[in-house]
């Protein structure tokens, strides 16, 4: 009987690098049965519940989970306006000695042979060595971003001004040229706290023994081709993806009201809003989307979070209010659209809404999650990016693989009810949402195929085990 090797996996702080990393561990242990996962999980407070779902999806014989204590939020956690960036920053630095304690006792009753930790996890990195085990981040985003955070450094040299007042195209490695402006969002101010935790984690990162990506080959040839290039002195690099939940998991025990009315649409005919789990717009952006909705006169599926003025990733570490966002629409605007669409308040189970044929096109603010879920469904975009790398990917979408439109932001900072209109009716009606449609169809094919028994990605995630059990 073969013998069983433990690995330590440690998520970042935040659904979107909590669920895939997580994932990633359910299909590790399914590969490799003999392998046992022990997932410690930092958080800033209580689990919200979309967390606490997915950790009851965990098969218990191979994975076991130690939730960590919340940290204490000090002066500087506690401030309204700290950088969401900053927060998980400090959230994970005071997680550490809890993490290490949790080493600890795991390796007094067992050999772990490596762990694998969320990028924004990294400072944990140090303790691999004083256990002597090998080092692995779970990247959960583009292998674009990735190429862009490990090229920055170069970048940091080259580049004097802000990245956003860069005259030229910035060239990274096997990507898409960017605009200064598209270029990665917390690198975008350079004087502050959050472009220096970048740096390190990046320098961090450039140190370790692999880096697994939740990236397809064939979906960013080029990038994950850069990455491998041996004269960069880059860590070994795994494209695993598309690594996304089931829809099981997404919507267990639920009463789905929001499929019941797709049942109702005709195939193809309605159009996915949806912001992600951290994404927020402003009020008077709420009111240029239900105009520009309305005006389409297509159908549409909206998942609606209460506004917030001030930030576009309010929502990011799950602080909700109890306000109804649907008070929040235009006056007569769910009257008047009753019969073209529906308004969800909040959340939407979003694999089993892009895995129904009524749904034709996606709205997304472009999370790398939200795009690897709809590439698996074949269902093509109108990017929206709000913060974070989004507006990479929105790059990568629209002017890369051509999947997406992406709509024209005003001088005022909106993106205007016109606009909207536009970008709906290039994708739902236009010969060019056909096109993008019918790229889309032989993207999903390559993400199914990545993921078969002989697949590029399966391979990549069976390969590398196999060395941890001769280590073992």
């Amino acid at each position: 009987m073969e013998k069983t090797r433990y690995i330590a996996v440690i998520p970042g702080v935040g659904f979107s690098h909590l669920a895939p990393i997580l994932q990633f561990s359910k299909q590790l242990v399914e590969l490799h049965p003999h392998f046992h996962v022990t997932c410690i999980v930092p958080s800033l407070g209580s689990l919200p519940s979309a967390s606490k779902a997915i950790l009851e999806t965990l098969p218990p014989n191979y994975i076991n989970t130690i939730l960590l204590p919340p940290v204490n939020p000090n002066d500087q956690l506690s401030q309204e306006d700290i950088p969401v960036l900053v927060k998980i920053h400090l959230t994970m630095s005071h997680s550490m000695p809890s993490i290490h304690k949790a080493l600890k006792s795991l390796t007094s009753k067992a050999t772990l042979v490596a762990m694998v930790v969320d990028s924004f996890a990294f400072e944990a990195l140090d303790f691999a060595q004083e256990f002597n085990m090998l080092s692995y981040v779970y990247f959960p985003a583009a292998a674009t971003t990735l190429s862009t955070l490990l090229h920055l450094p170069k970048l940091d040299e080259e580049i004097s001004c802000e990245y956003r007042d860069f005259s030229d195209p910035i060239k990274v490695p096997g990507c898409v040229p960017f605009r200064g402006g598209d270029f990665y969002g917390p690198a975008q101010d350079r004087t502050s706290p959050v472009y220096k935790f970048l740096l390190q984690r990046v320098n961090r990162i450039r140190h370790v023994d692999g880096i697994f990506i939740n990236s397809f080959l064939e979906m960013e040839t080029s990038p994950i081709r850069a990455l491998k290039d041996e004269d960069k002195g880059y860590p070994p690099v795994y494209p695993v993806g598309p690594i996304v939940q089931s829809g099981d998991d997404d919507a267990k025990g639920l009463d789905l009201e929001c499929l019941t009315w797709l049942d109702k649409q005709q195939v193809g005919s309605v159009l996915y809003v949806s912001f992600g789990s951290g994404g927020t717009l402003s009020q008077e952006q709420i009111t240029e989307l239900a105009f520009g909705l309305e005006l389409s006169n297509h159908k549409f599926l909206w998942v609606l979070r209460a506004p917030n003025n001030a930030t576009s990733d309010a929502a990011y570490l799950g602080a909700q209010n109890d306000v109804d966002p649907l008070k929040f629409l235009p006056s007569g605007f769910l009257e008047r659209t009753k019969e073209k669409g529906m308004v969800v308040p909040s959340w939407a189970p979003q694999i089993q809404v892009l895995s129904h044929s009524s749904v034709g096109g996606f709205l997304t603010h472009c999370g790398w999650n939200s795009i690897l879920e709809s590439v698996l469904k074949g269902v093509p975009f109108i990017t929206w990016p709000l913060f974070a790398e989004q507006k990479m990917n929105a790059v990568l979408l629209s002017e890369g693989l051509k999947v997406g439109v992406r709509p024209r932001v005003s001088e005022n900072g909106l993106v205007e009810r016109v606009e909207i209109v536009d970008v709906i009716k290039c994708l739902m009606e236009g010969e060019e949402g056909a096109k993008m449609r019918e790229r889309m169809n032989e993207l999903k094919e390559d993400a199914t195929n990545a993921l078969k028994e002989d697949g590029s990605s399966t391979k990549a995630l069976s390969q590398l085990p196999l060395y941890w059990k001769i280590l073992a």
